[in-house]
């Protein structure tokens, strides 16, 4: 037996069979950069009596950015990318070594579910599997890239995801959307049901992207922030004592942002729930996880931006970044469906997360601190290091003389005296900075400035 050639004609079937997935893993990864781990894996799938040629995934290590990860691609042209018990077994394998490496893991994810036939077998599977990455959450990085067509437990893995990246018609769903639509009574597409847009709300989608160079840029920019994968300081020409006059005139999100961040360095992360921005980035040189609270008036909380909130605030936790938050927060939104809802749960496990956190947490009032808004994401008692106000924020118990009359409406309480002590004058930052609660009230131009210089001070 020519051994030479039966090693090039398997090599050829594999290479076949994976064709249009390896594109995709050339595209993200630095160019030649990949090496295949296990790719002589053949089993057979008796339900359709034919050998599955690399148990339908992709699996090895590459650089992306000049950074280590380990990639897992689904192959759906073998079998609709339906996961087995030796599938599974493959990715398995890729993560134990993520997990003894320290180093990231990129699920390409495209697959229909199960496949048929494996019965109990593949669910053992998937529980090792999705077991495994549940373990790695929060000691490894772990981006999702969905990449087509992923239902059923396999979607799982891009709940676990820190970051996942949604291609131009990738469609993620717990079960088929035929199944869905009709449980529902609705016949609805299946980008209706589990698209980018549809999920918005979820907190499962980081971001909407056209092409696999655009994943790449953005997994390249979150590990060049990360201090486990690079320094957390960093030489990169931003103007230390920059000043930005311009925030003195105009404060929006946008213009915090832009401002405060050094070009180029900073990425938006979350595509739902806009008036709290979630950005990873470099102030000064130095690696923050931001939120940035930006709406028509105080954002006022539910159950999906706090749990986008705690989310992020959990991975800034998990990776010591320094936690900065813009704060233009109220308390919760008063309405039946907030109220019947995982709102409350989720503050006490942000402020549970906060307690976990040994490292910086700065916040800054640039518009309102309003009740639970100004607990949750200012108070010193909450854990913040440092709390800084312009000078034009508002800090305080209500929202003004009409809503401390509407909260003590059935007491009967004098409206006069509440208007003395909420009217707008009693309510700037004076107040607060009198009893400590804030260290400085500053200038918007300056906003920067006073960062870098705590960052610096935090550091450890």
């Amino acid at each position: 037996m020519d051994k030479i050639k039966l090693l090039q004609e398997r090599r050829a079937a594999v290479l076949a069979a994976g064709s249009e997935v390896r594109k995709a893993i050339a595209a993200l990864v630095d160019a030649e950069s990949f090496v295949e781990l296990a790719g002589f894996s053949f089993s057979k799938n008796d339900f359709y009596g034919k050998e599955v040629a690399g148990e339908g995934v992709v699996t090895g290590f590459a650089t992306v950015g000049g950074f280590p990860v380990y990639l897992a691609a689904q192959n759906y042209d073998i079998m609709h990318g339906g996961m087995s018990a030796a599938n599974c077994a493959k990715i398995l394998k890729c993560l134990e070594l993520a997990e003894k490496n320290s180093t990231p893991v990129v699920y390409i994810l495209n697959s229909l579910g199960v496949q048929v036939g494996e019965g109990v077998t593949a669910l053992e599977g998937l529980a090792g599997l999705l077991s495994k990455a549940a373990k790695l959450h929060g000691v490894v990085p772990q981006f999702a890239v969905v990449n087509g067509e992923v239902y059923g437990q396999g979607a799982l893995l891009a709940a676990c995801a820190d970051f996942t990246f949604f291609m131009k018609g990738g469609v993620l769903a717990a079960d088929s959307p035929l199944v869905i639509s009709a449980k529902s009574g609705q016949n609805l597409s299946k980008e209706k049901v589990g698209g980018a847009e549809a999920l918005a709300q979820t907190s499962l989608v980081s971001f909407e992207t056209e092409d696999m160079a655009q994943v790449m840029e953005k997994i390249e920019k979150i590990l060049s922030v990360l201090p486990e994968y690079t320094s957390v300081v960093v030489e990169n020409g931003a103007d230390l004592n920059a000043a930005f006059p311009s925030l003195n005139e105009k404060c929006e999100g946008k213009d915090l942002i832009e401002a405060v961040f050094d070009a180029d360095s900073y990425v938006e992360v979350g595509v739902g729930c806009p008036e709290v921005r979630c950005v990873l980035g470099r102030v000064g040189g130095i690696s923050v996880a931001s939120l940035v609270f930006e709406g028509e008036g105080p954002v006022l909380l539910d159950e999906r931006n706090v749990a986008k909130a705690l989310a992020f605030a959990e991975f800034a936790a998990y990776y010591d970044l320094p936690f900065v938050t813009f704060v233009d927060a109220a308390g919760v939104l008063p309405d039946l469906k907030t109220n019947d809802s995982l709102v409350l749960k989720n503050i006490f496990k942000l402020f549970e997360t906060y307690g976990m956190m040994e490292n910086a947490k700065i916040s800054v009032v640039y518009k309102n601190a309003i009740g639970l808004g100004y607990s949750l994401f200012a108070a010193k008692s909450a854990g913040f290091d440092y709390v800084y106000s312009f000078a034009n924020a508002k800090i305080a118990l209500f929202d003004g003389a009409k809503g401390a009359a509407v909260e003590f409406a059935e007491e009967r309480a004098d409206e006069a005296k509440l208007a003395a002590r909420y009217a707008d004058e009693t309510s700037d930052p004076i107040n607060a900075a009198k009893n400590g609660y804030v260290d400085n009230i500053i200038e918007p131009q300056f906003a920067k400035q006073y960062l870098i210089a705590s960052l610096q001070m935090l550091l450890k």
